[in-house]
């Protein structure tokens, strides 16, 4: 299990603190689930001058290498979710009430409602879960539509730390496997964002 300091920070030889204050958006009584993301950028100097802008990050960082960085307190949510989808869609639960509300795309008021739910019953959201970015480009795949991209795969050395630290995280912070996803399952994302990730 990790140490986990009265600030929030993981006291591990594994990871590298290399807190951004400026992406920790307010506290965080309750970690509920895990995050993981992909950078779309092909650095971690990248990643970490866009942090400096204070609108969107994570909690950790993996770099190509391997290299874990935690990036925020574990008691600071941040942004790095946006707006949820409809968990009973995807899980064919939804009671014929949310169907109908449904049949609209509006990511806008789907994510009102599901915030109104509590995990399990909705995806974890930036108030409650851990983020976790892994550097990986997002690749252009043709032209004329470069909008339409693909994320490269995870190194060997990424994938070995990001199953490392998602069981570290899972046994100390008492998350269920069941409530850790890719971004693109629970936010409106590029499907093959850690398409290549797994744990």
């Amino acid at each position: 299990m990790l140490t986990i300091d009265k600030d929030g920070k993981v006291i591990d030889k594994r990871i590298k603190l290399k807190i951004s204050l400026s992406i920790e958006k307010g506290p965080m009584s309750k970690v509920r689930g895990i995050i993981v993301h992909q950078t779309g950028g092909s650095t971690a100097k990248s990643t970490f001058n866009s942090y400096n802008s204070g609108k969107s990050g994570a909690h950790f960082l993996i770099d190509k290498d391997g290299t874990i960085y935690q990036t925020a307190s574990l008691t600071r949510h941040t942004w790095h979710v946006g707006k949820l989808r409809s968990r009973c869609l995807a899980e064919m639960t939804c009671s014929p009430t949310e169907l109908n509300l449904l049949k609209k795309f509006d990511p806008s008021g789907t994510h009102r409602r599901e915030m109104a739910k509590n995990v399990p019953d909705r995806y974890p959201s930036n108030q409650d879960s851990i983020g976790i970015e892994i550097v990986g480009q997002a690749l252009p795949v043709s032209e004329p539509d470069p909008d339409k991209r693909t994320y490269e795969a995870l190194t060997k050395e990424q994938s070995d730390s990001l199953k490392w630290l998602i069981q570290e995280l899972r046994l100390s912070l008492k998350v269920p496997l069941t409530e850790i996803f890719r971004h693109p399952t629970v936010s409106y994302k590029n499907k093959t964002e850690a398409a290549t990730a797994s744990w």
